[in-house]
């Protein structure tokens, strides 16, 4: 493959990537947090970014909320246990609600939506919403990697003897491992971003602490979604 030919494939992956709505989002949510972070709290340029952002960012995610309604009513993986099929549709009832109350917020802001007060109280219950949600896949997180840890710890025994990174299956299992780790630090500091925003730990989650979580968090979003590279064709 020419030096073109890579630029050409490198460009197609940035344009995939930057074509989703969801992409977009989180690079925007990246900036907001980033803007947070910034400005601690005190008003400035780094606070205009940061409100301007998330005002945007509401835009982003009009009628989102159908994705995690359809999670909610579609059946669980064979094999799931009931405790863990109980916090995964939580969450996405939780996340659900979460994302249909911001349309009011978004409604509020814009000038749409009249009453002020009530606005700001469906803010703070979607807060609050939020938190739930990410408490909720913290717990999935953790139980599912004790289920991947259980199951490779069996096939570790299966394979004594012989190179476990030259197996599939565990190669797989240990994929999987790392992506719900990283998932499991993103669901924990989504959980201190919410703390934050809700003030409920003032003197210890300060705008620049709620600003920083939710910067990285949001790094591990776009992470999360960079699309994978193409595979290259062996003869």
């Amino acid at each position: 493959m020419s030096t073109l030919d890579a630029t050409r494939a490198e460009l197609a992956l940035v344009i995939l990537y930057l074509n989703k709505a969801e992409a977009r989002d989180k690079i925007c949510r990246a900036i907001q947090y980033g803007s947070k972070f910034l400005s601690d709290g005190q008003p400035g340029t780094a606070q205009n970014v940061d409100k301007s952002t998330s005002l945007a960012r509401k835009v982003f995610r009009l009628f989102k909320f159908v994705n995690d309604l359809h999670a909610l009513i579609s059946p669980a993986p064979q094999g799931t246990p009931l405790p863990l099929i109980l916090l995964g549709k939580s969450k996405n009832a939780l996340l659900s609600t979460f994302l249909f109350l911001d349309q009011i917020i978004w409604l509020g802001r814009s000038g749409i939506y009249k009453n002020k007060e009530r606005a700001e109280q469906i803010g703070r219950i979607s807060l609050f919403c939020w938190m739930g949600s990410s408490i909720c896949a913290t717990l999935v997180e953790l139980g599912e990697l004790g289920r991947l840890s259980a199951s490779m710890k069996k096939l570790e025994k299966e394979l004594k003897g012989s190179d476990k990174y030259q197996n599939e299956q565990f190669c797989s299992k240990l994929e999987k491992s790392n992506a719900r780790s990283l998932a499991l630090v993103k669901a924990v500091m989504d959980t201190v971003v919410a703390v934050g925003l809700l003030q409920l730990a003032p003197k210890k989650v300060t705008p620049r602490v709620t600003g920083g979580f939710g910067f990285v968090s949001s790094l591990i979003s776009c992470y999360q979604l960079l699309p994978s590279p193409p595979k290259s064709k062996t003869s």
